[in-house]
């Protein structure tokens, strides 16, 4: 689901404001942890993240960070 927004280079989403969204693919794992644990408290705000990360575990943001920070 991820590379959908973020695997696109120079996408911007236009909903609630327009918002460039970045590349995630080589971002360091504890920081792509990090911010799904803020889209899914709260502390961080987007609804398409929100939505995203309220549905993951702490196991599941681990393993998806895993994986993009590996990729390119």
């Amino acid at each position: 689901m991820c590379v959908g927004c973020h695997g696109i280079p120079g996408y911007q989403t236009a909903f609630p404001k327009t918002y460039k969204v970045p590349r995630i693919g080589g971002q360091h794992a504890d920081y792509i942890v990090a911010a799904l644990q803020a889209y899914k408290t709260g502390d961080r705000s987007h609804p398409t993240m929100k939505g995203i990360a309220a549905s993951l575990s702490e196991q599941d943001m681990a393993d998806l960070a895993a994986y993009y920070s590996a990729q390119k």
